[in-house]
């Protein structure tokens, strides 16, 4: 036997190393799907967002008692805001911008101080100037104070989270049923029948297609339930098309076109104040929209979001529009598709954009009856409920401390919507006693947004309006 045979090499085989490791799987916010199914599934979150982004600047244009001409315009103008508002969360800036799929909408929130605001600098087309440079300020405070904002995310674990985002979505609730009946209590066919019928034929349409279709079908679901409930509406007589001939093709006013803004202090501070309750209630939609695509929020994640938001306010104050906040809606639809991809959303910008730029396209859109909007909206707000009771389930909700922290969060919200509600709130008696300001005579259904549970007043009898002498 040979020496080498004696004596095998002293460097053994290297181990099998077994099957190679499998590559990291896609993140879904950033899928970028064909084209066609970026628009079909875009315009989808556009008209869930819709009836709200439009309500809000009908409430104010009434309460300053505008003109017809100037309220159409603060239409097209909110449109636009909220396009810009979408793409700067969804596509972002350096150091602006959450980039996650996040629809931005008009705050309802703001529309008692707006008015009260407006109304303080003279009223009607006098008071804007003043309203806009509010609008101004305030979102450069906004962005200025984003990093501290950020830091309140330790504030904010799955039991805070998850209680507000459940009370969010049960509060919400009344809004869609008040679109199932019609979107109007005060008219004469309210809740009837018909109005029932309408929004039970799109439920039925998105469940059946949710339940029983699948891939692009499936995802589509509450785009063709719209679609059939408005059909049906149309062969009942119920919808109304006409304004679609009388929209213009193109409208929009140039910014500041109501003049230089006017700072004044009292009213940037309301404003301000009114940025701050946005802020806070964005923060907890921005960790549900984490939650359902699978993407933790952290601080860094925050600063850019709300910086985002005050970017979006000023730009809104210079193109002569209103502050915006991220639509519960769509976060319901997020969870109801499963589709989170943030170049979907990016496009519902786009979309946004040609609707305030071209009228006639948002007259089509517009055409849609208050009870189909409402078939859908109930459905996309119970969703909502279910992501916050998800959120919640992180919590240790067996712990008796953990219950007694819930409750103070939900009664807090629960006491807030009157106030945000009442006729008389920031808004002097011979406002009050002149005009019905912001009531739910809009031919819109009230926004179901995140930052106001109800988006109209409530109409009270002659002599029964609260806070007014008999």
């Amino acid at each position: 036997m040979t020496q080498a045979q004696e004596h095998p090499t002293d460097h053994p085989a290297a181990p099998d190393p077994g099957p190679a490791p499998l590559p990291p799987a896609p993140d879904p916010v950033e899928a970028v799907p064909a084209w066609w199914r970026i628009a079909v599934l875009g315009l989808q979150h556009v008209l869930a967002f819709y009836a709200g982004a439009v309500v809000m600047p009908l409430l104010v244009a009434e309460g300053l008692g505008l003109g017809p001409a100037d309220t159409a315009a603060l239409v097209n103008t909110a449109l636009v805001a909220c396009g810009i508002a979408t793409l700067l969360q969804t596509v972002g800036l350096p150091g602006i911008g959450v980039r996650l799929p996040v629809v931005q909408g008009m705050s309802t929130a703001a529309v008692p101080s707006l008015v009260s605001v407006g109304a303080a600098a003279g009223g009607a087309e006098a008071g804007l100037p003043t309203v806009f440079g509010a609008v101004i300020a305030a979102g450069a405070v906004l962005f200025l104070v984003a990093p501290l904002f950020s830091r309140l995310v330790r504030f904010f674990p799955p039991l805070v989270t998850g209680t507000i985002v459940t009370v969010v979505g049960v509060t919400l609730m009344g809004v869609a049923a008040r679109q199932v009946g019609g979107g109007d209590p005060g008219a004469a066919g309210f809740g009837t029948p018909v109005h029932l019928g309408l929004a039970a034929v799109t439920l039925g349409v998105i469940l059946l297609l949710h339940r029983f279709a699948r891939g692009f079908l499936a995802s589509v679901a509450v785009l063709l339930g719209l679609v059939a409930g408005t059909l049906v509406a149309a062969f009942a007589g119920r919808a109304d098309f006409s304004r679609i001939g009388e929209a213009g093709w193109l409208g929009l006013q140039a910014p500041l076109h109501h003049g230089a803004p006017r700072f004044d202090v009292m009213a940037v501070l309301a404003i301000v104040l009114v940025m701050v309750i946005i802020a806070v209630e964005s923060i907890g939609q921005f960790f549900a929209v984490g939650e359902i695509a699978g993407r933790p929020v952290g601080e860094r994640d925050i600063t850019r979001a709300l910086r985002a938001d005050g970017a979006a306010t000023v730009l809104a104050g210079l193109l002569n529009s209103f502050p915006t906040t991220v639509y519960s809606q769509n976060v319901g639809l997020l969870r109801l598709t499963g589709v989170v991809s943030r170049w979907i959303v990016a496009a519902s910008g786009v979309i946004m954009l040609v609707l305030g730029l071209v009228p006639k396209v948002g007259a089509v859109v517009a055409a849609l009856p208050p009870a189909v909007l409402g078939g859908a909206t109930l459905l996309l707000f119970s969703t909502i409920t279910v992501v916050g009771a998800q959120i919640l389930l992180k919590a240790d909700l067996g712990d008796a401390r953990n219950t007694v922290l819930v409750a103070p969060v939900s009664v807090s919200d629960f006491f807030r919507r009157p106030i945000r509600n009442s006729p008389n709130t920031f808004r002097p008696a011979s406002s009050r006693r002149s005009s019905r300001a912001a009531s739910c005579s809009a031919p819109s259904p009230p926004s179901p947004s995140t930052s106001s549970s109800t988006t109209c007043r409530p109409r009270w009898p002659p002599g029964e309006r609260r806070g007014d002498s008999a």
